[in-house]
């Protein structure tokens, strides 16, 4: 048994959940073990209990109990093997923008972002592949569920990473995404802002409207186009970060998203649609302040099944409003 362990979180396990920081940390380790451990209080976050599902926040230090020599720290955290070579393949294929302290790419639809429970083939495990001529390992700085696709941004080193965070966090980027949901809302633009929480298991997720305890999450939306009464093709941009935000609100005003069985039910989905079981919302910019200069806009070309759908119901890329720098 090793003895007991301080660590703090480093900016690029910001905003991750501790039984994945443990899982990336101390691969051996099962869950239940973990689970005992913070029953009993054994891990502690900043001096106080945490429990499995709790997001990090980086600079945060974690008390670790002894473990089992055969959990032992991993020596290469973020990736407990050797990376799927088809993913970065991909992954280089999809640079959207580089330079000395940010890299973005082109995030594929049903890769997952971090590593988990059942997940061993996710983007935080192939970033070491992506240093190219940098010395340091690329950073994570945001997220996008697992079914999203479109701009994801890296920081090249830590204090880019740090600097990234803290734009986020302060909500100095601005984020713009697209949709195809079930209907049409009843407004052609507006704001929903409900608040909201989770629920359900560590392994299946699940967030709902809760205006009692919910985190605030604010979103502003605005109708591009409809088609035939059927679907409408949405510009959103949130003005908070919480998981499945935009899914969340989308439901909540009655205009699932297309494909978004978790939280549209069968309401969304339509039988003559091909493609119709693909979740149909696309990260499709980020505007980013730097230092000096101008700020830094990056947009992602429309995945291919979301392209096929709008031209199914002719929807066109010249109606849309971009982000400017």
């Amino acid at each position: 048994m090793s003895g007991v362990q301080y660590k703090t979180v480093s900016t690029d396990e910001a905003d991750i959940r501790l039984d994945r920081w443990f899982k990336r940390h101390f691969p051996a380790l099962s869950h239940g073990q973990l689970e005992k451990m913070l029953r009993k209080g054994q891990v502690r976050l900043d001096g106080s209990r945490v429990k499995a599902n709790h997001r990090l926040e980086a600079g945060q230090k974690l008390r670790i109990p002894p473990v089992p020599e055969s959990a032992t720290i991993n020596p290469r955290p973020g990736r407990t093997m050797d990376p799927d070579k088809n993913l970065v393949r991909q992954l280089r294929d999809s640079i959207l923008y580089k330079d000395d302290e940010v890299l973005a790419i082109n995030k594929p639809a049903g890769i997952a972002v971090q590593g988990g429970t059942g997940v061993s083939v996710h983007i935080d495990g192939a970033l070491d592949e992506l240093r190219f001529e940098a010395k340091e390992r690329p950073r994570l700085v945001h997220r996008l569920d697992k079914d999203t696709a479109g701009v994801l941004l890296l920081g090249r080193t830590a204090k880019a990473a740090a600097d990234l965070t803290k734009a986020f966090r302060h909500r100095e980027t601005e984020k713009l995404y697209w949709a195809v949901v079930i209907g049409c809302p009843d407004v052609r633009d507006g704001q929903i802002e409900a608040a909201v929480s989770k629920s359900g298991s560590p392994n299946d997720e699940r967030m709902h409207i809760d205006a009692d305890n919910g985190k605030a999450a604010i979103t502003d939306f605005k109708v591009i186009a409809s088609a035939a009464g059927k679907v409408s093709w949405l510009d959103l941009r949130p003005r908070t970060g919480r998981t499945h935000q935009l899914r969340v609100h989308c439901a909540g005003i009655d205009t699932p998203i297309l494909g978004d069985g978790k939280y549209g039910g069968r309401t969304a989905f339509l039988a003559d649609l091909p493609g119709a079981k693909t979740l149909h919302l696309f990260a499709r910019g980020i505007k980013l302040p730097r230092p000096v200069g101008r700020p830094l806009v990056v947009h992602a070309p429309l995945p291919p099944k979301i392209s096929d759908t709008f031209k199914y119901f002719g929807f066109e890329l010249s109606e849309a409003e971009d982000l400017q720098a």
